[in-house]
């Protein structure tokens, strides 16, 4: 083989090992979110794309076979013809021809080598991770051919690899990891806001991760702080409750001093006005749902939102009643402040 056709090869298998690696890293790091709706648009591609990040453990034996095949056969096919081309300047230097040969063997092993880490592996690595969605549907086509050329081959090879991790208790996956938890979500908001790649103005992406540290103890109202219409209260006193405190909802004391339950204002409006100085209707008389002073926040907003329920008693661990939680003071931990519709602004 002439000097020139080995560097033509050079060329070739670093062309080879560089699609390798941009795979491999585009399978692994590709957003299964970006390329899934292309998919369902039609586009083969990004069938393909997803295909092979399903079959993620297969794709990667395949890259690294193709790797490993590519960087034997770089220095074994360009080390004669560079280290020949080499030799004719070298010689001109008056040095022995022992002396030339290893030189010119050192001067190729450095040369190829930084070829090959350079271009054969950091700039595609990089391309990868830089436009992980463009390089997996670019990439993962050829991929997903070559794997299937060479099925039986990279399926022994995938075979026994699993088989090794089985016998240390490790289960493999084929897929690569689309899901995250809520400590890596949040993490990934706050990295990108700091990025400036993601704004939060209104606050209502931190305020949901937040949400989800809090228990019912954190937007407790102590009963003594509570606007609590006595037994036997009337919509009379509703009435006046609305005017000196403007809410709309008001807890409603039973005969052991115990929540009974609470009254909404717009279930008295009907009333006709013989009525109104006559205690409320039992059935006038909304329940509240009971829960734990522990209960986390999640929780407490599904068992309201389940019953409809706009008020919770709050127990402690010895089971007192210690408070009441207000649906609106939940929701305002996820969308920001909410104003009682009926409650009307104080100038000074």
């Amino acid at each position: 083989m002439s000097d020139w056709l080995g560097i033509l090869w050079l060329v070739l298998l670093l062309i080879a090992n560089a699609f390798f690696v941009g795979a491999e890293f585009a399978v692994i790091s590709a957003r299964r979110s970006q390329i899934e709706p292309k998919a369902e648009a039609g586009s083969k591609r990004a069938k393909t794309a997803l295909y092979a990040m399903e079959h993620a453990t297969l794709m990667l034996a395949t890259s690294q076979l193709g790797i490993t095949v590519c960087s034997l056969l770089i220095l074994n096919v360009s080390e004669p013809a560079i280290h020949h081309l080499l030799e004719g300047p070298l010689a001109w230097t008056g040095m022995s021809a022992e002396v030339v040969t290893i030189v010119a063997f050192v001067l190729t092993l450095l040369g190829v080598s930084y070829l090959h880490v350079v271009f054969g592996e950091m700039v595609p690595k990089n391309a990868a991770f830089s436009m992980p969605d463009q390089a997996v549907l670019l990439l993962a086509p050829p991929l997903v051919w070559i794997s299937r050329v060479l099925r039986h081959v990279i399926a022994a090879l995938n075979a026994i690899a699993n088989g090794v991790l089985r016998l240390f208790k490790v289960e493999p996956k084929s897929e690569t990891t689309s899901t995250y938890t809520l400590e890596e979500v949040a993490g990934i908001v706050s990295h990108s806001t700091r990025e400036g790649v993601l704004e939060d103005r209104s606050g209502a992406l931190t305020a949901a991760f937040e949400f989800t540290t809090k228990q019912a103890k954190d937007l407790l109202v102590p009963r003594d702080r509570l606007v609590v219409l006595p037994v036997g209260a009337t919509p009379e006193d509703v009435e006046t409750a609305v005017a000196k405190h403007g809410f709309s909802r008001y807890p409603i004391a039973g005969p052991s001093d115990e929540l009974a339950g609470y009254v909404h204002i717009k279930d008295l409006v009907r009333l006709s006005e013989e009525r109104i100085t006559q205690p409320i209707p039992a059935k006038r008389i909304r329940e509240m749902v009971s829960l734990h002073v522990d209960t986390e926040l999640e929780d407490v907003l599904a068992r309201m939102q389940a019953k409809g329920i706009h008020l919770a008693r709050i127990f402690d661990r010895e089971g007192t009643e210690i408070g009441v939680v207000f649906l609106e003071d939940v929701i305002e931990e996820l969308v920001g402040e909410v104003h009682d519709a009926t409650r009307r602004r104080r100038f000074s």
